[in-house]
């Protein structure tokens, strides 16, 4: 027996019905399992970002709501209250809370992470960007801690593909879209240990600073 239209929009519902919940369990994930909060964020397609706004600076990369901020701790049922006001949302996290955020350039940021594991250093979770960046979840202050950190290893006056994200930036999370380019995805992914204790930045930056002065510096 064939498709029929009323079987092709049943399966289409169920189809969203499943996304939605893949979406509640991840937010639920993040809030509830690794002590993050959590707020809806903006999609991009085809260069055009679901806010609405004609003059978006940052499309799909942005958050929509800070009044759904989903709050570490939260329940699955807060989760589902919170992505319905806005169906489709992306995931993002706050910045400077739990965690500061190492920017580096993600093949750089591979060869840290090879480096580090084979050191044995204390790692956080460590993400990876369509746009060819890696983040690595890293204690917060290291935002406003960076230049005198780079400075007493060295290396403050090399040209470093490196820069820290801190209090009032936001980090879209895997698996969410960033920006209509593909989704983010993890590296390293959050262990309990680490999730809402992520480790020093000085344990990991000289690692990082070297990896990236030895790579080509973006313009």
């Amino acid at each position: 027996m064939g498709f029929t239209i009323g079987g092709i929009r049943e399966m289409r519902s169920g189809s969203r019905r499943r996304s939605r919940a893949t979406e509640y369990t991840t937010v639920a994930e993040y809030t509830g399992l690794w002590g993050w909060d959590v707020v809806p964020g903006a999609r991009a397609a085809a260069g055009r970002c679901s806010c609405g706004a004609a003059g978006c600076r940052a499309p799909g990369a942005h958050p929509l709501d800070p009044a759904l901020e989903v709050l570490a701790g939260a329940t699955l049922d807060d989760a589902a209250k919170a992505w319905s006001e806005t169906p489709g949302a992306a995931v993002l996290l706050p910045v400077g809370r739990t965690f500061d955020i190492i920017d580096v350039a993600e093949p750089a940021g591979r060869r840290a992470l090879v480096r580090l594991e084979r050191m044995g250093l204390p790692l956080g979770p460590v993400a990876a960007t369509p746009t060819g960046r890696a983040y690595f979840f890293v204690a917060p202050g290291a935002a406003a801690e960076l230049p005198e950190l780079l400075y007493r290893m060295g290396w403050d006056d090399a040209g470093l593909d490196l820069r820290c994200l801190g209090a009032g930036d936001h980090v879209t999370a895997p698996p969410s879209d960033l920006g209509g380019l593909g989704p983010v995805r993890w590296l390293r992914p959050p262990v309990l240990d680490t999730a809402a204790d992520p480790p020093q930045a000085r344990l990991l930056l000289g690692t990082l600073a070297y990896v990236c002065h030895r790579s080509p510096v973006r313009d």
